[in-house]
């Protein structure tokens, strides 16, 4: 009897205490209304553009489609599109991977200072970095007469279209690798050479492996990246078809001239490279997750 009573009790003063809300839940009509504004920003920003250019593209038949291609000045772009991406993006990658461990592995001074610097693309538009190789390298900037010297030239060729690559693509592997350094730490690092093992014996084996999926993650990113940079390039490149013209800046050239099918035809290849890397990316995550 005394026992139901105090349970009786029980039951009414947990009824009076003030029922809390889960910080994680909220009312059905608040996750429609955030849905639906996520959705729709999502399909009038970035699906409906990238239709778009598919419909456009075959506007005029298939045939018209593929045709694009036989041009040369377009089938130079995209060679000098895959070059340049496949200077760029192990370039970064020797970086990032140094200044990533640099960063989380050692204590120095000017770490911040490095870091900062590592970031200084992402707040810097890509046309400054492009002028600042202009002046830099070009006919009449500091080292431009030295390279008129030796018969060398940088601006309005390859070299200054893989800088300017470059410099909008560095921060990638570094952001990547930076914080998956940090949640390993230094222990196993501090295992290994304890036991023996050289510095470079440590990263193979120890460092390497527990951040392949960071570093494969970087390096997709940085690749989309330098397949589609236009401001730095436009300004080193001098826009020179069939010479200095990427995918990016033939397809600028193609719709100046409304010349439409090539220029979204183009402009739809680069797309499907996107598209492929976000598959990729996709894929990488999958493995990692399945992996941890």
């Amino acid at each position: 009897m005394n026992s139901h009573r105090h349970s009786k009790q029980h039951r009414v003063r947990s009824s009076a205490l003030p029922q809390t809300r889960s910080a994680t839940t909220e009312a059905p009509w608040v996750r429609t209304v955030l849905i639906s504004l996520a959705t729709g920003f999502l399909a009038l920003f970035l699906l409906m553009p990238l239709f778009t250019v598919f419909i456009e593209a075959f506007r005029s038949g298939i045939s018209a489609y593929f045709s694009t291609f036989e041009d040369r000045f377009i089938r130079h772009s995209i060679r000098l599109t895959l070059l340049t991406a496949a200077v760029a993006v192990p370039l970064n990658l020797v970086f990032g991977v140094a200044a990533a461990w640099a960063v989380t592995k050692f204590d120095f001074r000017g770490k911040s200072l490095l870091v900062t610097i590592i970031d200084l693309p992402f707040a810097v538009t890509p046309v400054i970095g492009g002028m600042i190789f202009i002046l830099i390298f070009g006919a009449h900037g500091y080292l431009g007469p030295w390279l008129e010297g030796v018969n060398f030239q940088v601006v309005f060729a390859f070299p200054g279209i893989v800088l300017a690559t470059t410099f909008g693509t560095v921060p990638f592997i570094a952001r990547e690798l930076i914080p998956v350094m940090q949640a390993q730490g230094r222990d196993e690092e501090y295992a290994a050479m304890t036991m023996g093992a050289s510095g470079w014996r440590t990263f193979f084996k120890v460092t390497l492996p527990n951040v392949k999926w960071g570093l494969f993650y970087g390096v997709i990113l940085c690749n989309a990246r330098a397949m589609g940079e236009f401001g730095g390039v436009e300004v080193v490149s001098g826009k020179i078809s069939g010479k200095t013209n990427t995918m990016t800046l033939q397809i600028q050239q193609l719709y100046f001239d409304y010349a439409t099918v090539p220029a979204f035809a183009t402009a739809s290849l680069l797309a499907i490279l996107a598209l492929l890397t976000l598959l990729l990316k996709n894929i990488v995550e999958r493995l990692s997750g399945r992996e941890s």
